[in-house]
């Protein structure tokens, strides 16, 4: 029986995709290894969003090649996609797949007649992540996220909705949806398609993601929704009031790369709106919302950002009040138009403007942490403590961190608990109690599947 390994870097994204592979490969009867085992067979899922992302899979299958001579290797991803010359020089390295369309046929060439649509399971996790969409074309002038991922593809809403019942039957309560561009989601469906996901919903056409997940929300009433990172501008009206009317079914968090305070430097960006535009979106967001989680990605050192435009991004940082903040320096990527623009920033600049907003983002999220003392939060149960058996570490609706005493709690299940204690990183809880998810407009009629007229 072949042995196999699968491991993944970068997004949520390819988690996805590496589960799916894991699980075709399980079907064909492979046995999976664990970390420290021979495999016979390595799948290396790679990232090329920085340059460390390059290096990181450059430096993972030299290891495996190293310490598994005999082993081959698989490698995809989208560092595969960039650079399959570079990557089939690597050692150890038998077969690149660039396009991740082609999964199902890579797994009918080892013999899976009928490759699975969707996962059923999420290794070691108790959040299943769902694809719903792929590509992107914004033309961010430092990604070259659009070079390998260029083509717009959305999954069929009754697809969807079959995956998200199979996880949920197999006991997960929280499903991420997410995408490479997330909000693109349906802009590339047929017009009849996108007609029946509107069917039966108010709303103004142009929000397919909104509807899909009012879709999801009527379908059952036993899990909670995550959203991934969205652009602020695409969080329509219409998604907001569903956050808004669903406070238990739908998680009030939102990643919201900002990635600059300042209009100038978003301009060389490439970015669509103003830090003005931005700023409005939050604050829309925190006045609907009852003290939403929102996160963001910023970076640093961008060509030409001065001082000043610096100072533009820590004000916006603190007008906004962030719950957490990725903070990346500018990495100059081949083929980017940002890579030769001019006014590049030192790397010792680079550094002291990330150490900045790396000690604001600590003091935000401890601010942010101690808001929600007494609260009374959803969670879900992920994993024992490891120096205490009796308490579990659990992950709140507003993503942050809970310690709950008192009892083990099953795990991968939704509870609630009110916050007794709040630390510098975490909260702390006791005595969580099982609750299904319902929210307001939740009703025994809404078990009916809407989403079904979709298949005709």
């Amino acid at each position: 029986m072949p042995r196999f390994r699968v491991l993944t870097l970068g997004c949520k994204v390819n988690q996805y995709e590496s589960e799916y592979l894991r699980e075709g490969l399980l079907l064909l009867g492979f046995e999976e290894v664990g970390e420290g085992e021979v495999a016979d067979l390595y799948i290396v899922n790679t990232c090329t969003v920085t340059g460390d992302a390059d290096e990181k899979s450059r430096k993972l299958i030299r290891h495996l090649a190293r310490e598994n001579p005999q082993a081959e290797i698989v490698v995809m991803g989208c560092y595969a996609t960039r650079r399959p010359e570079e990557v089939a020089r690597l050692p150890g390295v038998r077969k690149i797949i660039t396009d991740k369309s082609q999964l199902p046929n890579f797994l009918r060439s080892l013999g899976l007649a009928h490759p699975p649509r969707g996962v059923r399971a999420f290794a070691r996790r108790h959040r299943a992540y769902v694809k719903i969409q792929d590509g992107c074309r914004a033309g961010c002038t430092y990604c070259v996220i659009p070079q390998v991922r260029s083509r717009l593809t959305s999954r069929l809403p009754e697809e969807i909705c079959e995956e998200v019942d199979r996880l949920v039957d197999a006991g997960y309560r929280e499903i991420v949806l997410t995408g490479i561009h997330l909000g693109f989601y349906g802009v590339d469906l047929p017009q009849q398609v996108r007609e029946k996901l509107q069917a039966g919903i108010d709303g103004p056409p142009g929000n397919p993601l909104a509807y899909l997940v009012e879709h999801l929300l009527r379908r059952r009433n036993d899990f909670r929704i995550r959203l991934s990172s969205l652009e602020a501008v695409e969080v329509s009206p219409l998604l907001l009031e569903l956050m808004k009317a669903y406070p238990r079914r739908i998680c009030p968090h939102l990643h919201l790369p900002m990635q600059s305070g300042s209009s100038r430097i978003l301009e060389r960006m490439g970015r669509r709106w103003a830090a003005s535009q931005f700023l409005e979106r939050c604050q829309t967001i925190q006045e609907t919302l009852d003290r939403p989680a929102l996160t963001t990605d910023v970076m640093v050192g961008f060509p030409g950002e001065t001082d000043a435009d610096f100072q533009e991004t820590v004000q916006a940082i603190q007008k906004i009040g962030f719950a957490k903040l990725h903070v990346f320096r500018f990495s100059p990527r081949e083929g980017t138009p940002a890579a030769t623009m001019p006014d590049q920033v030192p790397g010792k600049i680079k550094r002291e403007r990330a150490e900045v907003l790396i000690a604001l983002g600590e003091e935000l999220r401890k601010r942010y942490i101690q808001s929600l003392d007494g609260s009374e939060l959803q969670l879900l149960v992920e994993t024992p403590d490891a120096e205490n058996p009796q308490d579990a570490w659990a992950m709140a609706d507003r993503y942050v961190p809970v310690l709950v005493r008192g009892g083990t709690p099953h795990l991968g299940q939704l509870g609630e608990a009110t916050v007794c204690f709040a630390e510098r990183k975490v909260l702390v809880a006791e005595n969580v109690r099982p609750c299904v998810p319902s929210g307001e407009k939740n009703s025994a009629a809404q078990t009916v599947h809407p989403i079904s007229r979709l298949a005709g």
